[in-house]
């Protein structure tokens, strides 16, 4: 009977404690903030946007990456505040949703409304995350607590194969607002496609550029290219060569390099993990053993 007693109390022990675990995730989950996130934005729309006219990787792309959000979570360890994500050109917002699983607030602006029209991919599951604007104007992005509106500052800035949708004369205006939503410990990774790319004899890509272009065109901007980060992801990106987009290169900016993360020490096997997954070798055995691509 004592041991019967015993077991009982140490199950209602751990059934108060996983009680009090589960409530302490819930309270500090972005679903469940009592604050709502509200964009206003000067356009909503890119309506001139060859890919909002003609849609193409806003209708199909929905990428994510676990290994990339696991890195970029590194680089922000002991946050009181779970770390704030601004995802711009989200397409279908997977990167989005994926870092408010893990926990942490993030929002997606996307150029064209299609994927929000046809509540595509994750726009039917996090609506309130989402949001249509285009990026070459100006947009402000605040917390509702109803009485109150406060602007968000993020730590981390993405655009993933974006850059090169947006007109040479526009990109001052994208540089800009970047500068205005991010903080001075933020970071700003980035990957561009240098290649022309045509639907229909449609051309999608209207800045096309070699990375060293690039990099001195956001110089001028404030911006700063640090090499050392882009070494860190070692490979593992949202987007890039391994990950459906040949020939694309990467960035991480920042217009304050000295406040930017510590990069934090790796073990040789994640490095070494981190070139092999998803490599074309590890592709290969992958069909050889599955069948699967």
């Amino acid at each position: 009977m004592a041991i019967v007693s015993f077991c009982k109390k140490k199950i209602c022990q751990n059934a108060v404690e996983l009680i009090s675990i589960n409530k302490k995730m819930t309270s500090e989950h972005p679903k469940n903030y009592r604050h709502r996130v509200v964009v206003k934005a000067e356009r909503e729309i890119a309506y001139e946007s060859p890919d909002h006219l003609y849609p193409w990787g806003t209708k199909r792309d929905n990428s994510r990456n676990r290994r990339f959000n696991r890195k970029l979570y590194a680089l922000y360890p002991g946050f009181k505040d779970p770390m704030k994500v601004l995802d711009l050109g989200c397409s279908g917002g997977g990167f989005v949703k994926d870092c408010i699983d893990d926990g942490y607030l993030a929002v997606g602006l996307e150029g064209s409304d299609y994927s929000k029209i046809h509540r595509r991919a994750e726009w039917a599951l996090i609506p309130d995350f989402l949001f249509t604007c285009d990026i070459t104007c100006k947009f402000e992005i605040f917390l509702d607590a109803g009485t109150l509106q406060s602007p968000i500052e993020f730590d981390v800035v993405t655009m993933w194969e974006v850059f090169e949708h947006i007109a040479d004369t526009d990109i001052e205006k994208v540089a800009l607002n970047v500068r205005k939503h991010l903080k001075d410990t933020g970071i700003w990774v980035v990957s561009i496609s240098p290649n022309d790319e045509d639907f229909e004899g449609i051309k999608l890509h209207l800045s096309v550029h070699p990375k060293e272009w690039w990099i001195e065109k956001l110089k001028k901007f404030g911006f700063i290219h640090m090499e050392s980060y882009v070494q860190y992801f070692n490979t593992q990106f949202i987007r890039g060569p391994k990950y459906g987009a040949e020939g694309t290169f990467h960035l991480v900016l920042s217009h304050s390099p000295d406040k930017a993360p510590k990069i934090p020490k790796e073990s040789f096997f994640k490095r070494i993990m981190d070139r092999w997954i998803a490599s074309k070798a590890q592709k290969f055995l992958k069909l050889l053993v599955t069948g699967e691509k």
